[in-house]
């Protein structure tokens, strides 16, 4: 009888630990996870890329970073046509940050079981590390959010970038011509002097359908995360444009004096993709920061 309990206790176990390694290969599928970088280094980062991009815009950045640390690159839920099915059975999940930073959570718990863990991310990406270092504030080693806002529609004095008016110009316009929009808005996010990467970048934001993109500027445009700052307990580098149409200077400055103890560094770069026009500046900005 004793050897009956024990026989199904086993099984019992090894059901859980399939149904388990089931679920992380779904994650890992859905997300087009890729570990990567030094084997053997004991530090962790974690790249979130931002609104219409996927993870090739941190191949730069990652390659380099790689030499000394592991790196996780993947992407977000409808950025990539394998993961565009679940975005829109769960669409009302990424009306808010927190359906990203629940996702990033659920990839560091499946891929990187230790380790000393950071995390990189970009715009929308960036804000949904900090929700997932507050969540797990002992757990994440340092925080780097670049080109990130809290808020970006003007409030009072607070000054995020847009009106009312411009928000609702951006949805018009995407609901409108959804292709003269995107090219518009990588143009935007590429800045004049970086033009030639604007056809790429464009082409990678075609790439997610109207009502997905939709779905994701509500989340990021009408958004509104400046109570969560004081409460960040990780130290946090705060990399900047110094000319970015999407995120002005002020808002970084704003997000430095809400986050304890957090360094702003400015990039001599325009536009809102610093790691891809500027990823020398970034590489170096990010290595002395977890150094």
């Amino acid at each position: 009888m004793l050897r009956a309990v024990s026989q199904r206790r086993s099984q019992s176990v090894q059901d859980r630990t399939a149904a388990r390694n089931d679920m992380n290969q779904d994650i890992f599928d859905r997300h087009r996870v890729r570990l990567a970088g030094c084997s053997e280094a004991p530090d962790v980062l974690v790249f979130t890329h931002g609104l219409g991009t996927d993870q090739s815009v941190w191949d730069g950045v990652a390659h380099a970073l790689g030499r000394d640390f592991r790196t996780l690159t993947y992407d977000n839920a409808g950025a990539a046509p394998c993961n565009q099915t679940y975005f829109r059975a769960n669409q009302a999940r990424y009306l808010n940050v927190s359906g990203y930073a629940s996702d990033l959570l659920a990839i560091v718990d499946a891929a990187v079981p230790e380790g000393r863990v950071s995390l990189v991310g970009h715009s929308v990406g960036g804000m949904a590390s900090l929700l997932a270092a507050l969540k797990r504030p002992r757990f994440f080693h340092r925080l780097v959010m670049i080109g990130s806002s809290p808020r970006y529609m003007d409030d009072g004095d607070y000054r995020g970038g847009f009106t009312r008016a411009d928000i609702d110009a951006v949805y018009g316009a995407l609901s409108s011509d959804y292709a003269s929009a995107v090219q518009h808005i990588a143009a935007l996010m590429t800045g004049d002097e970086n033009s030639r990467f604007a056809g790429r970048f464009a082409e990678v934001m075609l790439k997610t359908p109207p009502d997905m993109m939709l779905t994701t500027l509500c989340a990021v445009l009408q958004g509104d995360r400046r109570k969560d700052l004081h409460q960040v307990a990780v130290p946090t580098l705060l990399l900047q444009s110094a000319a970015d149409a999407f995120v002005p200077l002020p808002v970084a400055e704003y997000m430095q004096g809400q986050i304890p103890g957090s360094v702003l560094r400015v990039i001599e770069a325009s536009g809102h993709l610093p790691h891809v026009t500027a990823p020398e500046a970034v590489v170096e900005a990010i290595r002395d920061f977890l150094s």
